[in-house]
């Protein structure tokens, strides 16, 4: 199947402007995306920027915009964004975060972001030599935030952050907070609230569920948020 790849490449370092740089290339409808960006950079050109690790979707490094909507390009096959012969193709760099080099960004913000509502056990109890378990039921409440893998593809997509609130924590980071906020184990909902209960935490969300829609592991990205407010709101009352 032949496809017209149009990739978005750039060079901050160079100061040369952004451009778009167009490949010829033929690929299985199977295939998946990243696959096609290993035999660009192979084949055609190895100047090539783009990140990748597990190739699993797990790691979440090669999250890219393709035409238009936030996605791995591990988990994307070329059937499903490519619907005939000479199909192109239009692949950038995520959104609303510096770009390093073509599809690279520098993710410093938006890990910031996640470390500022402390994404790990807080607790007060006391270090015991056994196992602190838990109910089927209070597992439920934190299974959909556990599969979060910080690929920045809700950040990417999040119109607050590219039009509104660049200073919007985000969703992600809200994501990361509810798996710990709702956990039967943890402690930590009065040091986590000054982050969260603030003009840049879950209060920017205007419920776009843009981040639900581009979430590459089906996460209820809003839903949490939403029930993050829920429990502030109870908090307060």
């Amino acid at each position: 199947m032949k496809l017209n790849i149009e990739i978005k490449r750039s060079n901050p370092e160079k100061n040369k402007k952004p451009f778009y740089q167009k490949y010829k290339v033929n690929g299985d409808p199977n295939d998946r995306l990243l696959d096609v960006l290993m035999d660009i950079k192979r084949k055609f050109d190895p100047s090539l920027s783009f990140r990748k690790s597990c190739g699993h979707g797990v790691c979440g490094s090669d999250a890219i915009v393709v035409n238009g909507k936030e996605r791995l390009a591990c988990k994307t096959l070329i059937k499903t964004i490519a619907d005939k012969e000479g199909a192109c193709i239009r692949i950038e760099p995520l959104r609303t975060l510096p770009v390093q080099r073509d599809l690279m960004v520098d993710q410093k913000k938006f890990i910031n972001s996640y470390r500022q509502v402390k994404p790990f056990f807080i607790t007060k109890k006391k270090a015991v030599s056994k196992e602190s378990v838990q109910s089927p039921e209070q597992r439920k409440k934190i299974d959909d935030a556990t599969k979060c893998i910080l690929c920045a593809s809700c950040y990417s997509a999040c119109p607050v952050i590219q039009k509104e609130n660049p200073q919007y924590i985000g969703p992600a980071s809200i994501v990361q907070a509810a798996r710990f906020l709702f956990d039967s184990r943890d402690d930590g909902f009065e040091q986590r609230l000054s982050e969260l209960n603030s003009p840049n935490g879950v209060w920017s969300c205007q419920n776009y569920f843009n981040c639900t829609q581009v979430c590459p592991r089906n996460i209820k990205v809003t839903k949490l948020i939403n029930l993050t407010k829920k429990d502030i709101k109870k908090h307060e009352s």
